[in-house]
């Protein structure tokens, strides 16, 4: 498997079954066509304002997020968690999270996406959002690179029983994903999809979510983007490793009875978190947690 090459990232539900233990929503934009030259443009020209910690008129949110300190810790990447959520706590609208979306949040997406060596993701939410290889616009490109990173973030999905099809657009022979899974997985299932991705197993008969990050450090990674879905997100924060949460919180009232951006079959400990940056933008704000250790 090739190594993941990196520095620190800023110098300056599936059906899983998840342990803590030793080595055994596009979310939100990832299913958007390839972007054209107009989006990157976009991107590349969103300003937003500042309004916490200190009010900033204008402000670069892809220089902002790369220049924020994000130290990894001893023996695994710095985990970063990115969800949006409506004003009534929705984190999708008809299933996916595109729909609260607006052009502040792609431009936050982006510049979120621009800073992990990989990006974790559960196989059925790289179902339900279409996920293909990052679409990283040329200039993020370059400067990851400037900072030594790989060109492009490596996707790492997470299953315990392999439920993705090696069909799938995710499996792009220019930018080969990883797979997470555990020992008891079906082996012939594994076998057919080790054709498109690297398989890492991490853990016997349960996914083992330390050691999975462990593995990752060690191929070089030092930042990762977790992108959910909610159970995915439930296990990481039950194993408190998640070290910032990224919210972007959209103007509108959803209604029914959609999840939370946190799912597990019960209550883990409280994680207490600290407000460290808030951004705005046409009624959109965006803001960056960090945990409390």
């Amino acid at each position: 498997m090739e190594s993941i090459r990196s520095t620190p990232c800023a110098t300056k539900g599936d059906e899983l079954l998840i342990s803590g233990g030793n080595l055994a929503s596009y979310p939100h934009g990832s299913n958007l066509s390839p972007p054209d030259e107009s989006i990157h443009a976009q991107i590349s020209l969103a300003r937003m304002e500042q309004i916490f910690p200190s009010p900033v008129d204008d402000v670069d949110p892809v220089t902002l997020v790369a220049d924020e300190n994000r130290p990894s810790p001893a023996n695994r990447p710095w985990v970063v968690s990115n969800m949006i959520s409506s004003l009534d706590g929705a984190i999708a609208v008809d299933g996916v999270s595109g729909g609260l979306g607006g052009a502040g949040d792609k431009a936050m997406f982006s510049a979120l996406r621009a800073i992990p060596d990989v990006i974790l993701v559960a196989s059925r939410t790289v179902v339900a959002e279409n996920y293909r290889r990052p679409q990283t616009p040329p200039h993020i490109q370059d400067m990851r690179e400037a900072r030594g990173q790989s060109r492009l973030p490596r996707i790492a999905i997470v299953t315990a029983r392999l439920s993705i099809e090696p069909t799938h657009q995710i499996f792009d022979p220019e930018a080969r994903p990883m797979i997470i899974t555990h020992g008891a997985s079906p082996v012939p299932k594994r076998e057919s999809l080790a054709k498109g991705a690297d398989i890492v197993i991490a853990g016997e008969t349960e996914v083992d979510l330390p050691a999975a990050l462990e593995h990752l450090h060690e191929q070089g990674a030092r930042c990762a983007l977790l992108e959910g879905g909610p159970t995915l997100n439930g296990a990481f924060a039950a194993a408190d490793l998640i070290d910032e949460w990224s919210l972007s919180s959209a103007p509108v009232i959803v209604g029914g009875t959609g999840g939370r951006a946190v799912k597990s079959s019960h209550s883990s400990e409280p994680r207490q978190f600290s407000l460290a940056r808030t951004l705005h933008d046409e009624g959109f704000l965006f803001h960056r947690y960090l945990r409390n250790r």
